[in-house]
């Protein structure tokens, strides 16, 4: 595939910001503002083993709170047609990339250096039609408010919606749908899963596969505080504070927690690592999460409450140091409590990383047979 679009960064990012910038006029959560041609690259200049046609867009959504805003993200469809009816359509949701924007994995696929796209050629493999967001914040103006799973959710299913309605990518309303992440991915998907019913009900949801997920943020940030990968647990917390003004995070912090959090703001996921061994009372001279306002939210965020109405996938590495296994089976064991069909896999993965390159396959496999309208067994 030859790059059909040719313009400056600058130019872009202008574009970028005078759509984002303009007037809604009733725009509906899913519209798409704009769909550019892409290309998409498995490596430094070696395009997908799967011809596809590949589009950057600029689409409606929902923040956390309720307020539209415009997410950016990534459509790829196979080329050729799909012999089985409506192609199918997997709303993808990555893992954590960063704070920056040019951390959205929309960059780091038109670069050659995005590693799940392992993982989404699975689908492309299989004929189906892959979004992959970018989240809010995360490759448009304003912060990226990571890990607030709620606009994270709207976030995934606003990409399908979008996906639907591109001009040229000959997808269909009537498609069946699937839903995988792992770790932040992991969260958005299970959000996306609890809120489709509600946000969005016209989409014909299968099945949904979430790995590695963070779904209590307050046991997760327990887990992480003083520890080699504390910078996550900042991160979520900037993250936090842009979805809900009110949390007002600097306020609470001491002159070392702002310049920290500060030269953070903008950091890919690799150099979080500069903040590894501090802790949250090494930045506020206040119990930061434990304040009523941060337990609110931290308590709206926290996965489980809603049962999902389509079967679930749900996979944890034993040994993952980030998000603990018992994370992980309290959201199995409330679902299962739910009646929702869950089927639970605990891998032998002695890390976080190694968990998502065990799970990813069987999830893969896992939803397409729901996509084919294959029954789903659980094990609760």
């Amino acid at each position: 595939m030859k790059l059909r679009v040719r313009v400056s960064m600058s130019a872009i990012l202008l574009s970028i910001m005078s759509l984002v910038a303009a007037p809604a006029h009733a725009a509906a959560s899913g519209d798409v503002v704009s769909a550019q041609p892409t290309t998409v690259y498995l490596l430094p200049g070696r395009l997908l083993e799967v011809p596809v046609n590949a589009w950057h867009l600029l689409y409606r959504s929902t923040s956390a709170t309720g307020a539209p805003n415009t997410v950016s993200g990534t459509l790829l469809v196979p080329k050729g047609s799909y012999p089985l009816g409506p192609r199918p359509i997997v709303g993808y949701a990555t893992g954590t990339h960063g704070l920056g924007d040019q951390c959205a994995p929309s960059v780091s696929m038109s670069q050659g250096r995005e590693a799940e796209l392992a993982l989404v050629s699975l689908f492309l493999l299989k004929g189906f039609a892959v979004a992959v967001t970018d989240y809010e914040g995360l490759g448009t103006p304003g912060p990226h408010t990571y890990m607030a799973g709620i606009s994270q959710g709207h976030a995934v299913l606003d990409s399908i919606r979008a996906a639907t309605r591109v001009s040229g990518a000959g997808l269909s309303t009537r498609a069946p749908v699937a839903v995988m992440g792992y770790s932040q991915g992991g969260a958005s998907a299970a959000w996306a899963a609890q809120l489709q019913p509600a946000y969005a009900p016209e989409l014909r949801l299968r099945g949904v596969a979430a790995g590695g997920v963070p779904a209590d943020l307050h046991a997760v940030a327990d887990h992480l505080d003083g520890g080699a990968d504390f910078g996550l647990a900042a991160a979520a917390g900037v993250g936090l504070d842009a979805a809900y003004p009110e949390l007002d995070l600097s306020a609470d912090l001491n002159d070392r927690g702002r310049a920290l959090l500060a030269d953070a703001a903008d950091d890919c996921v690799d150099d979080l690592g500069k903040l590894a061994g501090l802790s949250f009372s090494d930045l506020s001279p206040v119990d930061l999460l434990n304040q009523p306002k941060w337990l609110a939210r931290l308590a709206e965020n926290r996965l489980g409450a809603v049962a999902p109405r389509v079967p679930m996938f749900l996979y944890h590495g034993r040994g993952d140091q980030i998000i603990p296994l018992a994370v992980g089976s309290t959201l199995r064991s409330e679902y299962c409590r739910a009646g929702v069909n869950v089927r639970w896999t605990a891998l032998p993965a002695p890390d976080h990383v190694t968990g998502a390159v065990e799970g990813g396959p069987l999830a893969v496999e896992w939803l397409a047979l729901r996509v084919y309208g294959l029954p789903a067994f659980g094990n609760c």
